[in-house]
């Protein structure tokens, strides 16, 4: 009797431990903001031990496509397995993941032509300052990283060369790179719309960049990924050439596959990997 009762106590210390180490999840907060006039949801990842220590961790800011919102890479990219599994074998360091929503009343990741709805703004300016006030983020520059899919992926793209001093990496997956759909805004002006593609064409913003903005573009380490059967390829194709042409370092990787959550499921933990290594010493 006397064993039987030390091995359950055994047995519950040794779930009590396991459950303590445990990731967490949460779907939808929530964030009021004053630039966009509205609260927005995002999902978040907390590493295991979160709540166990008082360490701070680096973050990946993980975008979502068109059509999804903040919940899509928890129900499809299946974001909790997938970071359980490279950090617990030590393929990635641990990490915050946050998955805000741009999906809400206008779709996308940028600024209207019109300045009616700024949602690049929104992100720089309250968002990521929610998130390094409301958990322990690691706030250096080396310890933050964006990625994303499809128009998520053009969102990694844009933010990245519009604010290079806030990203240490960036990694783009089957990114669409064009945003014509937005310079159809009725209410812009024609300079309004001029400075839009200006602003939001790659080609426009390393032509135009200083020779202090293309060093810091350069400091970025950039993972482009792209399937071979993905409808945006020559898109991410001409992107690496031009990044090659302007000698800006990146990773380029073109793997069997479509644009598909197959193919982003796969390219998340090789993420994970291409991230940490800004993140920790080696």
């Amino acid at each position: 009797m006397k064993n039987l009762l030390l091995t359950a106590i055994l047995l519950l210390n040794i779930v009590f431990a396991a459950s303590a180490q445990r990731s967490q999840v949460s779907e939808t907060k929530k964030i009021k903001s004053d630039i966009l006039k509205m609260e927005r949801n995002y999902a978040i990842y907390l590493p295991p031990g979160y709540d166990e220590t008082d360490q701070s961790y680096p973050v990946l800011y993980l975008l979502h496509g068109s059509g999804d919102d903040h919940t899509g890479w928890v129900q499809f990219g299946q974001v909790q397995h997938i970071a359980d599994k490279a950090i617990a074998e030590g393929k990635a360091a641990p990490m915050i993941i946050v998955m805000p929503d741009a999906n809400t009343q206008v779709k996308g990741y940028f600024n209207q032509p019109d300045g009616s709805f700024n949602y690049e703004d929104f992100f720089f300016q309250e968002l990521i300052p929610h998130i390094e006030k409301t958990y322990r983020v690691r706030s250096d520059r080396r310890y933050r990283a964006v990625s994303g899919l499809s128009m998520g992926g053009g969102g990694t793209v844009y933010y990245t060369l519009h604010h290079p001093e806030v990203f240490a990496v960036a990694a783009p997956l089957s990114a669409s790179t064009g945003s014509s759909w937005l310079l159809n805004n009725k209410k812009a002006s024609e300079k309004q719309l001029s400075e839009y593609a200006q602003k939001y064409t790659v080609e426009s913003i390393i032509a135009n960049a200083t020779p202090e903005e293309m060093a810091k573009i350069k400091q970025v380490r950039w993972y482009v990924s792209v399937g071979d059967d993905d409808f945006l390829y020559k898109d991410n194709d001409e992107l690496h050439t031009l990044f090659r042409d302007k000698q800006i370092p990146h990773e380029y990787r073109v793997k069997d596959g479509g644009h598909t959550w197959t193919y982003w499921r796969m390219e998340l933990p090789e993420v994970m990997e291409f991230a940490s290594k800004s993140f920790t010493q080696f």
